[in-house]
């Protein structure tokens, strides 16, 4: 599952230059208004708080801490079971575009391994490395084009779902506008018929009474805390938080195969 996301290693062994490279790799994507986060490696201790401060009092005692200020927000957390590498790095990518680890070399990801001073290669035992920098060469010039190229190879992994709303009142048609016909079959069939073309499967949100010929698609419920269309679109988001979800209305009888396929282009 892990290889489907935009989530890639820097490693290297300590005192190699991991922190450095990271440091010239951020702003180059940041100035392109992405989101970077950075998963470090640490096997003694997180030291991020001064004892006797309010907040690491609060910590000890077992509470969680969310600090925030005007401009940045910490947030520690006491580790669980459940709170593995993977399920971690896997929950930021809803968050980030760009997940970067540092560290955790044995971990099964995409990585760059960085040369030591005296060291000619990397261990025997260490897998799916995409590039060894040396020490003494460009490695911002080496790296950024192979996460460039990464970064929309996965991208481009993510699935595409449809989803197609339903349940207005439409009190001036006399009728659920999904149920009105065009060519012999209603507006919701032959939006769902589209969006089979573009997409890997197609769900129906919202209530309402639906043809017989498109019974067997999956239904979800509009979500309570939101109105209008949007309690449609957050359901369908929440049911497939991984997927890019290309959202349509009901009562768009003219729409195309061809729009929708400009639409996923851009």
């Amino acid at each position: 599952m892990i290889d489907k996301f935009p989530i890639f290693g820097i490693c290297g062994w300590s005192g190699s230059g991991k922190t450095t490279l990271i440091e010239r790799i951020v702003p180059r994507f940041t100035e392109k208004g992405l989101k970077v986060v950075v998963v470090k490696h640490d096997a003694h201790g997180i030291d991020v708080d001064r004892p006797g401060k309010d907040s690491d009092r609060l910590y000890r005692c077992g509470a969680d801490i969310v600090l925030q200020s005007s401009h940045e927000e910490f947030v520690r957390l006491h580790r669980t079971q459940e709170s593995d590498l993977l399920a971690v790095l896997v929950s930021l990518v809803d968050r980030y575009d760009l997940v970067l680890v540092e560290g955790h070399k044995t971990t099964a990801l995409r990585k760059v391994w960085l040369l030591g001073d005296k060291e000619t290669a990397p261990p025997e035992d260490i897998e799916n490395i995409a590039a060894v920098l040396p020490r003494d060469s460009d490695r911002l010039a080496a790296v950024m084009p192979l996460l460039e190229k990464f970064m929309t190879k996965q991208w481009l992994k993510t699935p595409v779902l449809g989803c197609v709303l339903i349940g207005g009142k439409s009190t001036r048609m006399g009728t659920p506008k999904h149920l009105l016909r065009k060519n012999g079959r209603t507006w919701l069939t032959g939006t769902i018929k589209l969006l089979e073309q573009v997409s890997e499967s197609v769900v129906i949100a919202g209530g309402g009474v639906v043809p017989e010929e498109v019974s067997s698609f999956t239904r979800l419920a509009d979500v309570p805390d939101a109105e209008g269309p949007m309690s449609g679109v957050l359901a369908a988001m929440r049911w497939a938080p991984h997927a890019s979800w290309l959202v349509v209305a009901c009562d768009l009888p003219d729409l195309s195969a061809d729009a929708l396929s400009w639409l996923l282009s851009t």
